[in-house]
């Protein structure tokens, strides 16, 4: 493919894919701030357009409290595999094939789960989960990875901490508020350090290995138009050759 794709394209794909299946579960990672909140909103808005019944959920709230990882010694792996509760995630997903099933929710002001976001969904036509911590082992029928340069993710990474930093920094319950004392500059700099010595390694240890083993990849520039969608190397599809 070439050119700009629109998200309703990618959504059309996606739907013929579905076959009936309902709950249809798809999944939709990739790096850190690379765009997969806004992404799924948009898919999701896109198959109500259909007229299908759509939940969008995020796997943030399925990573460990913060309590658990201060005492495990995880705290600056926040993101990492072992820092996500897999089994709960795929219990829930499990469930909602059937019947009604909770999925608890994260606060990036508060930095943490919270429990009083948490979300009881009956089976919609299609459930979209975005976020870390998903794999292709996890149970759904599509898995999704959203790709881009790491310069460009870098970009955008800092772009997302500099606009929780500027909401965050006179909010006393907000997790930025310890950073208040930070200029501008200074803000940058430390979201360029949890970028280089976090998310980065993160991203090409854990992360980015599941480009070739998603159903689906999205490639992204760096003005966060889609330019390419293609099947992984492990993908599940019937007809890869329809993405090509």
């Amino acid at each position: 493919m070439t050119g700009v794709i629109g998200s309703a394209e990618v959504a059309q794909r996606v739907l013929a894919l579905r076959r009936g299946r309902r709950p249809f579960l798809i999944g939709l990672t990739g790096a850190v701030a690379a765009g997969k909140s806004t992404l799924a909103a948009s898919l999701a808005e896109d198959f109500r357009a259909q007229r299908l019944g759509v939940e969008v959920t995020a796997s943030d709230g399925f990573l460990r409290p913060n309590a658990e990882l201060d005492a495990a010694g995880l705290t600056r792996r926040k993101g990492y595999p072992e820092t996500y509760d897999a089994a709960a995630l795929a219990a829930a997903l499990e469930a909602i094939r059937i019947g009604p099933a909770t999925f608890p929710a994260y606060s990036h002001v508060a930095y943490d789960v919270d429990p009083s976001l948490a979300r009881t969904l009956s089976p919609p036509d299609i459930l979209v989960i975005e976020g870390l911590g998903l794999s292709h082992r996890t149970p759904l029928d599509l898995l999704i990875f959203l790709d881009a340069e790491e310069s460009d993710l870098e970009v955008w990474f800092v772009q997302r901490f500099l606009g929780l930093w500027r909401d965050g920094r006179h909010d006393p319950a907000s997790f930025y508020a310890r950073f208040a004392s930070l200029d501008e500059a200074g803000a940058v700099a430390l979201a360029q350090s949890v970028w280089s010595g976090i998310n980065l390694p993160n991203l090409r240890e854990n992360i980015a290995p599941l480009r070739e083993v998603s159903d689906l990849v999205i490639h992204k520039r760096a003005d966060h138009a889609i330019v390419s969608v293609r099947p992984g190397l492990g993908s599940r599809l019937g007809e890869p050759t329809a993405f090509r």
